[in-house]
């Protein structure tokens, strides 16, 4: 049966496009037409930007025409999420706060993508300002996973990996706090990267915790994944926190090979609160690397045990200070009736955001109180140094170490959302990632009954060569196909 043009990867369509087999305008068309047949079962996307996708999809098709040389990305259909700058295009962060909000100018990858020729198909749906887990505290709807439309697709990203996972895109970018890549990649099937903090840019990403967001790629397979996190990274101007470095072809560098490949095993991913048929199904994936030569060893990350709390002191205590800036003032939501301007911040600020948004604005004012700081924030500051320091420890008897992505597959709608500390468990996995400033990848390794189940690979910093390599050696293991696009 012929495949239609939005069920290829990235790979499988530049290929047609140089080979002039199709148009991008043709892929461009053939993604909307997969939007317009499940968009309002599946609900990934908030803004959808036909008009403009179109119009760059045609100048592609021009440089074709012309003879020119064209990248792997040229035309190819990518949603954004809606917390990452967007030039005159709504970035509203799934919050009634920004409803409105159009930005002057676009985030750095965005530019480094306008570049590479991209096809923005519009802004993805997400958690409110990125807090959460399941894609049910946005202001505007609720996405679904494709798999099991009664699920949730993962968060906050859970827009970016369900448009994917449907074919209502063919790549995505998200942006990953605590797990929000890893966790609804896992959940919806599909590979996602999690980069070393440092590597990409955060210039024009509405930030929650400035030191450890990072945006990153969804894809279908390790080869596009590879495409869009090359045509993303490196030094940025506009963001200091960007490190000064030279980063490979990491197309070039795919060899699949994991012969002698030392993977660690953390026995604390492994434990209660993971489930049992999660836990195999990840055991399993990982007997299959030890069979084409990977070296399997049993290590100990005690710190994990602590991760949850540092985590949450750390996030929100940042979101309080940069959630500050969304006061009604200058842009974004005021509310209409109010009594002197304090008055107006106070109700703007309490009809504005969400419950999850506040509870956690609350708790990070909290921690950074008079008498409290050295408790609670300082304290967690004092945890992520040694974290740090356990994990390099770690990586001096491993090149890499591998655990479940999510303890679960995807629960249900409404399952979690009225039990925050059940919530933030669905995070248990990831978060020491991000607090330690690591890559990690999340790549599909089986399904436990019919829902995917995800396999996170976690490296040194900088090291997401040796992911990818790992990631595409697994891919290859299985017959170079990890991802599959459910019927909707």
């Amino acid at each position: 049966m012929t495949m239609s043009l939005y069920q290829l990867t990235a790979k499988e369509l530049h290929k047609k496009l140089c080979e002039k087999e199709c148009s991008a305008a043709e892929i461009t068309r053939s993604v909307f037409d997969r939007v317009d047949a499940c968009e309002e079962r599946v609900g990934a996307y908030v803004t959808l930007d036909r008009e403009n996708a179109l119009a760059a999809a045609e100048a592609v098709d021009k440089k074709i025409a012309a003879g020119e040389a064209v990248g792997p990305l040229a035309g190819i259909p990518v949603a954004v999420k809606d917390n990452i700058c967007t030039k005159d295009v709504l970035t509203t962060c799934s919050s009634r706060m920004l409803y409105n909000f159009k930005p002057p100018y676009n985030a750095t990858v965005v530019e480094r993508l306008l570049g590479a020729d991209f096809v923005m198909t519009g802004k993805a749906n997400m958690d409110e300002f990125a807090m959460g887990s399941s894609c049910e505290t946005s202001y505007f709807k609720k996405t679904r996973n494709p798999h099991d439309l009664s699920r949730v697709p993962g968060g906050s990203s859970g827009g970016s990996a369900a448009a994917v996972a449907a074919g209502e895109a063919v790549l995505s970018l998200g942006s990953d706090t605590g797990g929000s890549i890893r966790q609804p990649a896992s959940l919806c099937g599909v590979i996602g990267l999690k980069p070393t903090y440092g590597s990409v840019s955060r210039y024009g990403l509405v930030a929650f915790a400035s030191s450890l967001d990072q945006i990153g790629p969804f894809g279908r397979c390790v080869e596009d994944v590879t495409a869009l996190y090359g045509a993303i990274c490196g030094k940025d101007p506009m963001d200091a926190t960007t490190a000064r470095r030279d980063y490979p072809d990491f197309a070039a560098a795919l060899k699949g090979e994991v012969k002698g490949l030392r993977i660690g095993i953390p026995k604390e991913y492994f434990g209660p609160g993971v489930d049992p048929q999660v836990k195999e199904t990840v055991h399993a994936a990982l007997r299959e690397l030890e069979g084409a030569g990977a070296v399997l060893k049993e290590i100990s990350l005690p710190g994990t045990d602590y991760a949850l709390s540092a985590y949450y002191i750390i996030s929100s205590a940042e979101a309080s200070s940069n959630l500050a800036r969304f006061d009604g003032v200058k842009y974004g939501y005021r509310a209409e009736e109010y009594d002197g301007l304090t008055d107006m911040y106070e109700k703007t600020r309490s009809q504005g955001f969400g419950d999850e948004v506040k509870r956690r604005i609350m708790l990070g004012t909290f921690v950074l109180s008079s008498g409290y700081y050295d408790a609670y924030y300082n304290k967690a500051k004092l945890f992520q140094k040694s974290l740090r320091a356990e994990f390099a420890a770690a990586f001096e008897d491993c090149d890499l170490i591998a655990t479940p992505a999510s303890p679960t597959v995807a629960f249900k709608l409404g399952e979690n959302i009225g039990d925050p500390l059940k919530m933030y468990a669905a995070d248990v996995c990831t978060i020491a990632v991000n607090i330690a400033g690591l890559p990690g990848l999340s790549l599909p390794c089986g399904k436990v009954q019919g829902l995917p189940v995800g396999m996170q690979l976690i490296g040194p910093r900088f090291s997401e060569e040796r992911l990818f390599d790992a990631a595409y050696a697994f891919q290859t293991i299985r017959g170079g196909s990890l991802c599959d696009i459910p019927n909707l």
